[in-house]
């Protein structure tokens, strides 16, 4: 059973909530968290009880809602219900082939209505449902991840981010200012921080964190399920067993830098002071005790690009790239497969079949312009 959270996703997103009214969002809502906590935990293999990743759910939640929508307002116009039959997906798949939007889009939206059937099969005895059309499609290059000057400047960020200075190299004016600081970091009183707060302030579980996904290109879920066990110091390697392995079912060994492993050992040393890593063998928590989930990485990602100074898409600019977690793994796969070969990415990433690996098999935009550069 994989260690999901519900709540990465919306439940009842408000484009929907505003079609329904109290008692019909209290249902839909009930409806959905089922469905969706069965595809965490399960839904990818019954048998085994191993469930999606909360990134992919998050985005097949949207779809399913979108078609649901679609049922109640444009297919039968009867309005709210939520006994889905084959019928509706049928018609649903008809209407996509005639709609605006890529094969790619059309195409995941088959995939996740044939989630929801596969529910409805093992939790509610209904049939698999198979679409009458398909939409073929090539895997894509990752438009957002970063480049190689990105990924130096994310690393130096991530020494940066947190940090104060030394508890001796300030004025006791200025210490009072920190300690302030820190005693809201920290969630204390003021006179209860101490010396002890201010290593803390400086640590390694970031950039440790950082240091791992940039080498391994871990997925939110995997930063989530790290433990101390699958640290290989000696090595200077990943030991992930296939009970851990996101997507797949055989232990993976991805290579680790030598800067790396000794932001690894630094941090290793230092989480043994913390008392919320007494009993969890997690290798990374949040300040609250917390696993990271896909939110949480979200934020830390763009706070680390605003130190950076790369730019992303936020709500107050017209920058045309978003910036996730997956930044950071999607680089790997690009300047591994142009480094190395697909053998080797496919192994650092973690992939199950090559195929998956393919959408990485094109040299970097700079490094194209630089041939062309070199051309003349």
């Amino acid at each position: 059973m994989t260690n999901q959270h519900i709540d990465d996703v919306r439940l009842v997103p408000s484009t929907t909530e505003k079609l329904l009214n109290e008692r019909q969002r209290v249902d839909y809502r009930d409806h959905r968290e089922q469905l969706i906590k069965w595809l965490l935990h399960i839904g990818k293999d019954p048998e085994t009880a191993e469930g999606y990743s909360s990134s992919t759910i998050e985005k097949d939640a949207y779809r399913l809602d979108k078609f649901y929508r679609w049922v109640w307002t444009e297919h039968t116009g009867d309005g709210y219900t939520t006994k889905i039959t084959q019928d509706h997906a049928d018609a649903y798949v008809d209407h996509l082939a005639y709609s605006d939007g890529s094969n790619t889009h059309k195409a995941n939206c088959v995939k996740a209505l044939k989630k929801l059937f596969k529910w409805k099969k093992h939790e509610r005895g209904g049939e698999l449902w198979d679409a009458e059309k398909s939409f073929s499609y090539q895997p894509t290059k990752p438009q957002n991840y970063l480049t190689r000057r990105e990924r130096t400047l994310i690393r130096e960020a991530s020494l940066e981010y947190g940090s104060i200075p030394g508890y001796q190299n300030v004025t006791p004016e200025e210490r009072d200012q920190w300690i302030a600081y820190l005693a809201q970091r920290f969630e204390k009183p003021k006179t209860e921080v101490t010396p002890e707060d201010w290593k803390r302030a400086n640590g390694w579980k970031i950039p440790s964190m950082v240091a791992v996904s940039l080498d391994c290109g871990l997925r939110p879920c995997e930063v989530e399920r790290a433990v101390v066990g699958w640290v290989d110091i000696e090595n200077q390697m990943l030991r992930i067993p296939k009970g851990d392995s996101s997507k797949n079912r055989d232990n993976w060994t991805p290579a680790l830098r030598e800067e790396t492993v000794n932001y690894l050992a630094r941090w290793l040393e230092e989480r043994k002071q913390y008392e919320k890593y007494d009993d969890s063998d997690a290798l990374w928590l949040t300040r609250f005790g917390n696993p990271y989930g896909t939110s949480s990485l979200k934020y830390l990602i763009e706070q680390l690009c605003e130190i950076a100074e790369i730019p992303y898409s936020t709500p107050d600019n017209n920058v045309d790239r978003s910036m996730s977690w997956y930044a950071i793994r999607h680089s790997v796969g690009t300047y591994m497969t142009h480094q190395e070969d697909l053998g080797a990415a496919q192994e650092q990433l973690r992939h199950k079949s090559e195929q998956t690996t393919m959408k990485y098999d094109q040299a970097p935009v700079e490094e194209r312009r630089d041939a062309l550069d070199r051309m003349g």
